[in-house]
């Protein structure tokens, strides 16, 4: 009796380790928009790393999710997920419905339109990047003055894994 309460014991402890140190690095999230359409949809499900940015930066292409400082309806601070454009250093321009990241237009396979508003001539400062929308007509991001450049602080984790839909599951490109 006192070994299987032991074992017990040791399972129980097992058990709140690796939850433990699953929420540490990893953290689930839904989608509750269209800004990332087509790359993703609402109610698709997601993994976010939480542990990668803590050894290295972000880099342009990276789906993140980051605190904003827009409020939900019930008046907690709202999360968004965006792509990483542009990195610090990098010169950032849209003109003419272009995106140019350091003089080169960007080949961008993954929205579904290919003119983007906005008329933007940056060069992304340290600790600081640029976001946008896959969904450019359909998303609040960098080109807003109300959100603006996202700093490395705020930035909770990299989406990498989609569990639902089911027929969807796999790694985020």
């Amino acid at each position: 009796m006192k070994n299987e309460i032991i074992e017990w014991i040791k399972t129980i402890i097992l058990s709140l380790v690796i939850a433990l140190i699953i929420t540490t690095f990893v953290k689930p999230t839904i989608v509750k928009n269209y800004s990332m359409s087509p790359t993703l949809q609402e109610n698709d499900f997601l993994i976010i790393n939480r542990f990668l940015y803590k050894r290295s930066a972000p880099k342009r292409g990276d789906i993140v999710v980051f605190q904003s400082n827009l409020k939900t309806d019930n008046g907690k601070d709202k999360l968004l997920i965006k792509r990483v454009i542009a990195v610090p250093g990098d010169e950032m321009i849209i003109k003419e419905g272009q995106v140019y990241v350091n003089g080169t237009m960007l080949e961008e396979d993954y929205i579904p339109e290919t003119y983007t508003e906005g008329d933007i001539d940056i060069i992304v400062p340290e600790n600081k990047v640029f976001v946008m929308g896959d969904n450019r007509g359909n998303s609040m991001d960098s080109r807003d003055e109300i959100l603006g450049l996202v700093d490395f602080d705020v930035i909770m984790g990299k989406a990498f894994v989609r569990l639902f839909p089911f027929n969807k599951i796999g790694l985020l490109k």
